[in-house]
């Protein structure tokens, strides 16, 4: 495979060499995207997994503010399997890994004990996609899914674009889907955010201030599913209607925060109209002033604040303790499937499924 989309001189250091391979039958590589501003974003045909997104600070000085590593053999065997990638062919959790869709009952690979966890063990994560279009700033991969591939109906072709703004650091990922048979589509994009930059150890995220536009979100029981309710965050550590730093309640004696070790919801976004693409969530660095604003098209996005992370190396020595990462991933619902009053996620042929969501970065006041 021949990349057109690399600078050896490239703000994340990383090296091409180190990110090909033979996998899966298929050629990897590395993929440097840039902006007229200078914001840089790295990227790998191996789950589509963001390597490096290269931001300025207060001072102008630019830091890598995705967790990630330096070879694609650390990326496949990764302690955690999802840093960075796309998500398929359902983000988040089906309980028991079983749904019925028409008369069909379909029971999927299960990812640990309960459930089936974003799209299970051999998911989108874990696929070599194709190139399919490529420029400096704009990126198309293709995966093919068949049917039945880990027990989800359909063959589902899918393409996903990461694209640069010209004229503003954002980050745009676009998705879109199509299928032969009726089946259910939840994808997402899985990145570790800390707006301070990598270190060894990388910094909490606990004083990182976080604004979600979201009156209600989904409660989970204690295998982190669902229980189908869907609550007002008012009055509860859930609320991030207004600015408050991850950690002021994380650790609160609240039902929910125990049973997600933390920050691990679906947040019910508010919208005015179904698909619009709209602001769903704010986070900034109080250090680097590092600002990360999310859009999306979706319905939900999912805050999870590494709780899970336990220390592993990552790219450059840097190493990833508990709670050093944030999540927004945006989504349909998690369960949706076997939750007929959640936004559906079937997706039938002749349809085309279309997500785009944004990360877009500056420097707050």
């Amino acid at each position: 495979m021949t990349s057109t989309n690399f600078d050896a001189n490239n703000l994340s250091g990383l090296r091409r060499e180190d990110f090909q391979a033979a996998v899966q039958g298929k050629e990897t590589d590395l993929y440097i995207l840039k902006n007229p501003l200078g914001m840089e974003v790295a990227v790998t045909n191996y789950g589509c997994a963001i390597l490096s997104i290269m931001v300025p600070d207060k001072e102008g000085v630019y830091a890598n503010v995705v967790q990630s590593h330096e070879s694609i053999q650390h990326v496949i065997d990764s302690p955690e399997p999802f840093l960075g990638t796309t998500i398929g062919r359902y983000g988040n959790r089906i309980a028991k890994g079983h749904f019925i869709l028409g008369l069909q009952d379909y029971q999927l690979d299960l990812t640990q004990g309960a459930y089936t966890l974003h799209g299970g063990p051999t998911g989108f994560h874990a696929r070599v996609w194709d190139v399919v279009d490529a420029n400096e700033s704009k990126i198309i991969f293709r995966y093919v899914s068949a049917d039945g591939e880990a027990g989800f109906p359909g063959k589902l072709t899918v393409d996903m674009m990461y694209e640069l703004a010209d004229n503003h650091n954002g980050l745009y990922i676009s998705y879109k889907a199509t299928t032969d048979k009726e089946t259910v589509v939840n994808l997402t994009n899985h990145g570790f955010f800390n707006l301070r930059g990598m270190g060894n150890p990388t910094s909490t995220i606990l004083d990182h201030i976080v604004t979600i536009n979201a009156d209600h979100y989904l409660p989970i029981d204690k295998d982190s599913i669902p229980t189908g309710e869907i609550l007002k965050v008012e009055g509860t550590p859930m609320d991030f209607r207004t600015p408050h730093t991850v950690g002021e309640r994380i650790n609160d004696p609240f039902e929910q925060l125990k049973n997600g070790t933390g920050y691990d919801h679906c947040y019910v976004l508010n919208k005015d109209e179904f698909e619009e693409f709209s602001e769903a969530a704010i986070c900034i660095d109080p250090v680097s002033k590092r600002r990360m604003t999310v859009f999306t098209t979706e319905p939900g996005v999912q805050l999870y604040t590494g709780n899970w992370l336990n220390g592993f190396k990552g790219a450059h020595g840097a190493t990833f303790p508990a709670r050093s990462a944030i999540c927004f991933e945006a989504q349909h619902f998690p369960d949706s499937p076997n939750r007929p009053y959640f936004p559906t996620t079937r997706l039938k042929p002749k349809e085309v499924y279309y997500q785009t969501t944004a990360y877009v970065f500056d420097v707050a006041d």
